[in-house]
Formats: C-alpha cells, structure tokens, sequence
C-alpha cells in the first residue's frame, strides 16, 4: 500500500513539471509571436513628410554675429550739484520735464552771499584808499629825497608801504571775486539740454556743498554698453551693425559700433563695447536691449540650429539615407544668421544632405519616410 502512494505521488509531480513546461513553453511562443508582429508592423509604418519637414546642408555665406545684451545709457547726462550750502529756492522742475542748456533750474537763499559780497567791496574800497595814502607819501618822499631833505632811507620804508597797501588791495579785490562768484553760484542752471530724470532734493530743503539736487539726461543719443569675452573682443570693429530688440519695444533697432574699451574689466576680463542706437526716438534710457552683432562672414556649409538635436552626448542631425533615417554625429562651428534664421556651420556632412528639420523631433533610427512631390 505506501508502495503504491509512493509511485502515485511521483506520477503526480511528472506530471505537474511536464504541464509547466508546457504552459513556459506556450507563452514563450505567443511573446515571440507578438514580437515578431510588431517588428513586422513598424517595418510597414511609413512616416509621411511634407516639404517643410525636410531640408538640405548647403554651402553659405553665414554672417558671424555674437551675442550682445545690456542696458541703454544716455550719452550725455548731467548731474545738477549745489556749489554753496544754504536753502533750496524756485526749485520747480520735475522728472519728465524738458530743460534747455543754461536754463535756470533752481536757486539758494542768496541773503548771506550778498552780504558777504557788500562786506568785499567795502573792504576793497577800504584798502584802495590805504593804497593811495602811500602812494601820495611816496611820491612826497621821493621828491624830498631828490632835494635833499631826507634820506633815502626814509623813501625805502614809504616805497614798502605803498607795496604793501597794492598787495592789500589786490587781496581785498580778489575776495571781491570770490564774493561775487559765490553769488553767481547760488543760481543753479541746467549744463545741457534734455529732460529731467530725478529730483534728489526739495524745495525749501536746506543743501551742503557737492550735495546732488538734479539729474538730467539728453534722450537724443543713447548707447547701449556691452560685455563680451575676451576672445569675441578681437572680432569686433568700430563700424559694424547689430540687430536689437529693446525691452518693450514693438519694433527692432539697428545699432553700431562706436566705441572698444581698449582695457578689460577686472576680475571678469570682458571687454565693454559701445553701441550707439541709429534712431533713439520713443526709447528711454536703461530699458535692456538684447540682439547680435555681425562680426564677418564666411563660406561654409550650414545648417539652421534648430535641425541640431543634442539629446546624446555628441550632437547629431537626422539625415535620410534611402528614405530611411539615420543619426549622423556632427561637429559644430561658428553661429550666424541667413535670411533672418539662425545658422550654425557644420562638418561631419555631404553637400546637399538631406536632412529632418527641428519641427519634426526625434524619430527612432531606421524609421522609413515617405517624401511627398514637393519634398523630392
């Protein structure tokens, strides 16, 4: 009896192995099965391409530009400072107010100065009559001396006198000139023409000497100052034009070249270039302005940036090999523009490679493509 459970027992589990084998090798078959189906489905898929999905690697003049950004400066601009201490009168204008050169912008308290003037030229006119006392008692004494009646001793000490009482004077006369240039000062003018950008004090605030009272700026020439590299530096030019869009601004702006910097910064060792906008009219200073400069150009074969993907480590373009597509590794060189489009030059390629554009993105290496008519 246990001898028969025995053989039972193990038919049972011969039996059990040989069903899961069975059922592994089932399942095996249907994945491979399916597999087989689906590479046979994608090798019957044909992505269908227009005219601007594809494109050609061609051989072009690329205009070289760099990239430049910053804010626009004023060239002219001013900074209104009081010349003497005391307290702001008729001061009037404000920020956005137009003002032209010479134009009074505002005045200090001028009490104290006049009074100061008064005292000069009293003591000018003070020290003018002690001047002619020795002059007159000069001219005795010389011509005393000259008759014999006193010694010339005596003519030495009125000649000193009278030196003295003229360097007296021309003391006196100078602290008049003082006076009166203290005076003069006390009206603040505008040094240039333009429009008022800050008011730094108030009126009736009393100021020091040096303090900032008001800030004007000429709208009618503005820069824009930017920072390259080191390296960009030696290709720029005084001269060359650049393409800018101003914060803000519907429409670009043309610019060009006017000024290098002829040391770099410290620290960062970029070189400053100075851009002077073509036509400033409606743009105000330090709005930021971005754009590129053209620095030359050249013969290469290019291709648009957007066709580049960089979605592997080493950049590739997805270029058609008998309607099939391939990921061909690609080097990249200098940056530019053709016809409004950024280009950058390419080696790695054929002339006239026919190649994805960026507007299609990434297909799987080996995908089969239909050109229409108007693509081939």
């Amino acid at each position: 009896m246990k001898r028969w459970l025995k053989w039972g027992a193990a038919a049972l589990i011969v039996v059990l192995l040989a069903v899961g084998v069975a059922r592994a090798l089932a399942t095996r078959k249907a994945q491979q099965v399916a597999l087989a189906e689906q590479v046979a489905q994608r090798a019957q898929t044909v992505l269908d391409l227009s005219s601007a999905d594809v494109l050609q690697a061609k051989t072009r003049e690329l205009a070289l530009a760099l990239a430049v950004s910053g804010p626009l400066k004023a060239v002219n601009t001013a900074l209104v400072k009081a010349r003497v201490a005391g307290e702001l009168q008729a001061f009037t204008a404000r920020e956005g107010e137009p003002v032209k050169a010479g134009q009074i912008v505002a005045r200090v308290e001028p009490t104290e100065y006049q009074a100061r003037l008064r005292q000069a030229q009293q003591q000018a006119a003070s020290a003018k009559a002690q001047g002619d006392i020795a002059q007159r008692s000069f001219d005795n004494n010389r011509s005393l001396v000259d008759q014999g009646f006193i010694s010339k001793t005596a003519l030495d000490t009125s000649s000193a006198s009278l030196a003295a009482a003229q360097a007296t004077y021309q003391a006196a006369q100078a602290a008049v000139d003082m006076a009166i240039k203290a005076l003069d000062d006390t009206v603040l003018r505008a040094p240039i023409s333009g429009t008022v950008s800050q008011r730094l004090a108030q009126n009736g605030e009393r100021v020091g000497i040096d303090a900032r009272v008001i800030e004007i700026v000429d709208l009618s020439r503005l820069e824009l100052e930017a920072s390259v590299s080191a390296a960009e530096s030696m290709d720029v030019r005084v001269g060359q034009t650049a393409k800018l869009r101003i914060e803000g601004a519907s429409q670009g702006v043309t610019a060009s070249v006017v000024r290098v910097n002829p040391s770099a910064v410290a620290g960062s060792r970029a070189v400053l270039v100075y851009l002077a906008i073509d036509n400033p009219s409606g743009l105000r200073a330090g709005l930021f302005a971005q754009g590129s400069l053209e620095v030359g150009r050249k013969q290469v074969l290019t291709l648009p940036l957007s066709a580049v993907r960089t979605d592997k480590p080493e950049p590739y373009v997805q270029m058609l090999v008998n309607n099939v597509v391939k990921h061909q590794p690609v080097a990249l060189g200098d940056r530019g523009g053709f016809d409004g489009t950024a280009m950058v030059a390419i080696t790695g390629l054929p002339e006239n490679a026919t190649l994805l554009s960026g507007s299609v993105g990434a297909l799987r290496e080996g995908t089969a493509v239909k050109l229409s008519a108007a693509a081939k």
